[in-house]
């Protein structure tokens, strides 16, 4: 059977861009009339953003207002939730709304998240939380990704064209979605203990290769870095001296309570005024030996060191010529 499909197509001209993303007005939905069904979102938001979310909702709702979508901030529940209206034409925006309140809750400022009802911005909410057990580990393992004074954060945001918060387990990130996955490929990388600027480095010389047209269509490993693990070797220890210890099934001597040993001394049963007494003339004692100590040391400045016996060798050879001469 012949194919039909292929044709000539007198619109698909050399200079359309095909990968633009255009705006969608109102115009382009054919119907012109509502939405059949009421689409709903709702996330909850810790209560330390509640302050926050109070002050800068009126914002929130102005800037759904100008896309028709209607949003509730419950503050008993801990919630905001986001619906289409009768008005709402766009049938993509209730998913930019939901992305918006997601990082509202996920402690993004309102000017930046504001920035996804975009049609050129998309956004990810990482979670991090459950990579590593230990919680130490994952702490040091999240401050690398920051870096000292946020300069590792500020590299990848650069490279990658993406905004990207580091809050409690999750990395919330905002920009183009080829910024995003490799957003993505590095969290995830640093969490499994390979160090960011590895990525760093591949990417600055990735922006660099992308400015020459002339290697396009060329394979860029071979101007990649490859970095391996390498296995230092440590310090081997001699079994000969390790020494072991003997075995004894008995459990080591209980060391004396301090109320123990002042019976011991007799302290225990001396009277308040009798104490104070004895800790007087202690610190006296104490206070004595270290102005001796320091009394000497001073008195050692002032010692004469010692010199070396002058001899004259013209006199001791007269005298040996005398003792010859008399023989």
């Amino acid at each position: 059977m012949v194919s039909t499909h292929n044709r000539d197509k007198p619109w698909d001209t050399p200079d359309i861009d095909k990968w633009s993303i255009e705006e969608f007005k109102p115009e382009d939905n054919a119907s012109g009339m509502s939405f059949t069904e009421e689409s709903s979102f709702m996330t909850l938001f810790p209560k330390y953003r509640e302050q926050y979310l109070r002050s800068i909702w009126a914002d929130v709702t102005r800037a759904l207002d100008k896309h028709h979508i209607g949003c509730q901030l419950d503050l008993v529940e801990g919630s905001m939730t986001v619906k289409t209206t009768l008005k709402t034409y766009d049938p993509a925006i209730i998913l930019k709304a939901r992305d918006l309140i997601k990082l509202l809750a996920r402690s993004v400022p309102f000017p930046q998240a504001v920035k996804i009802l975009q049609d050129d911005v998309a956004c990810e909410v990482i979670k991090i939380g459950n990579t590593v057990a230990n919680k130490e580990r994952f702490v040091k393992r999240r401050q690398r990704l920051v870096g000292p004074n946020g300069n590792t954060l500020k590299a990848l945001e650069l490279l990658t064209k993406c905004y990207i918060l580091v809050q409690g387990n999750t990395v919330s990130a905002m920009g183009p979605w080829k910024g995003l996955k490799e957003v993505r490929r590095v969290v995830e990388d640093c969490m499994k203990n390979v160090h960011p600027i590895y990525y760093i480095k591949e990417l600055m010389i990735k922006q660099e290769l992308a400015k020459k047209p002339e290697l396009a269509n060329e394979d860029w490993s071979r101007f990649l870095p490859m970095f391996k693990k390498r296995n230092v070797a440590r310090k081997k220890v001699d079994p000969t001296k390790i020494q072991k210890k003997v075995y004894t099934p008995f459990p080591p001597a209980q060391q004396p309570r301090k109320i123990d040993l002042q019976i011991e001394s007799g302290e225990y049963f001396l009277g308040k005024r009798d104490k104070e007494k004895k800790q007087l003339q202690e610190k006296r004692e104490k206070q004595e030996q270290v102005s001796e100590e320091r009394k000497r040391e001073r008195e050692k400045d002032f010692e004469a060191p010692e010199e070396e016996v002058y001899e004259n060798k013209l006199l001791k050879k007269e005298k040996k010529h005398k003792k010859h001469k008399k023989e």
